[in-house]
């Protein structure tokens, strides 16, 4: 699936929560409700750089191989070792916080993020 192109937010559903997740305050969650995030993709086979960019003109460019341990970051700025994969057009890798996915649905990108809810007991 190529996920080359620049997209743009159409909707954000979860924001509020996805927001307290990752421990923003209320304020500047009010501030970026109606933000319209950039997010600019090359791909090259298995390689890619995303990038998404804020409407402060703050960013963040994540470069990666699917199934090859990688460095990334947050927005926050926070730096840790992940390995993206691909599952059927699905890209999915796990930050420190949540899980995130990615795929081309209808000509567009759809990202959805969310807490790992799952708990196992021996």
């Amino acid at each position: 699936m190529a996920f080359a192109g620049k997209w743009e937010t159409e909707t954000q559903e979860g924001y509020d929560a996805f927001c307290k997740l990752l421990g923003i305050p209320d304020d500047i969650i009010e501030k970026g409700r109606d933000y319209k995030l950039i997010t600019e993709v090359t791909q090259d086979g298995n390689d890619f750089s995303w990038t998404q960019i804020y409407p402060t003109n703050a960013k963040v460019t994540n470069k990666f191989t699917i199934g090859k341990e990688c460095d990334m970051e947050t927005i926050g700025g926070k730096k840790f070792k992940a390995t993206v994969s691909m599952d059927g057009g699905k890209l999915s890798v796990t930050f420190p916080n949540y899980h995130h996915t990615s795929e081309i649905c209808g000509g567009k990108l759809v990202e959805e993020t969310f807490k790992e809810l799952l708990k196992f007991s021996s």
